[in-house]
């Protein structure tokens, strides 16, 4: 599959619901036993999704659990993709969550200031970690954060804890206004500004937005072509018909760009 740009949440209770994600055209679909289900629909919502990853499907699924009670009937399931791991804040809880379900690929989220303290920690703390995300509502509260911009010390600080544990960039959380697409779309703009790559969504009609925003557009491909082809010619630093010089490290980026825009 392509670099992942769009991860839709459905709620694990509503198995009508979960069947419309996994035919939007999401790149990961989430099935939520969390904050989506309410306390006397937990039971019923787990059963559901044992039923639903009783088989493989086309989309890549995954489960954000509400307790590690959840895991043991859908750590084998063949549908399974991997877990969200909501409220994350030490390396140990990694660690716990792993033993319990060996060969799952594990997405902590981080929800608290101490999750952000630790981040690297939590990143690099098993090989099952696959990525990692913010969960920005909890985080909100926890900060007594009233501003959006009052989060991007905590975004920068999980891109570079991401980059630094060697795990693809993370995807931003979700913009809870549904009807708001241009505020989705300037919000897209910011987290790829600060390193971010696509984002999760709560809606179908999210999914083009978030898309758009994230795509590489075309002067920014034929820039990345230019660089590539020039590195095919010449090694080491390299000088641009423009007079720019650039390094393996631009080059790593082109390469990038183009493996991203090859997806549209």
């Amino acid at each position: 599959m392509s670099v992942p740009l769009t991860w839709l949440y459905a709620p694990g209770d509503r198995p009508a619901v979960v069947q419309k994600a996994l035919a939007s055209g999401a790149d990961v679909v989430i099935v939520d036993l969390e904050d989506a289900v309410a306390p006397d629909r937990k039971a019923y919502a787990l059963a559901a999704t044992v039923d639903l990853l009783s088989d493989p499907h086309p989309v890549p699924v995954h489960v954000r659990i509400h307790t590690p009670r959840d895991i043991p009937p859908l750590a084998s399931l063949p549908g399974l993709g991997g877990f969200r791991v909501p409220k994350v804040t030490h390396a140990t809880d990694i660690h716990r969550i792993a033993d319990a379900a060996p060969g799952v690929p594990l997405f902590p989220l981080l929800e608290s200031a101490p999750a952000v303290e630790h981040a690297y920690a939590i990143a690099s703390a098993h090989p099952a970690v696959r990525g990692i995300a913010l969960g920005e509502a909890d985080l909100r509260a926890d900060l007594g954060v009233r501003e959006d911009d009052g989060l991007d010390w905590s975004r920068g600080r999980l891109v570079v804890a991401a980059r630094a544990a060697s795990l693809p960039p993370p995807a931003q959380s979700v913009h809870p206004d549904v009807r708001d697409l241009e505020a989705l779309a300037a919000g897209c703009a910011r987290g790829r500004s600060l390193g971010f790559l696509g984002r999760a969504a709560i809606h179908p009609r999210q999914l083009p937005v978030i898309e758009r925003a994230y795509l590489p557009t075309p002067d920014e491909v034929a820039a990345a072509e230019e660089v590539v082809k020039a590195a095919e010619t010449e090694e080491g630093a390299l000088a641009l018909p423009d007079g720019r010089f650039v390094d393996a490290a631009v080059v790593e980026g082109a390469r990038r760009v183009l493996a991203l825009a090859a997806r549209a």
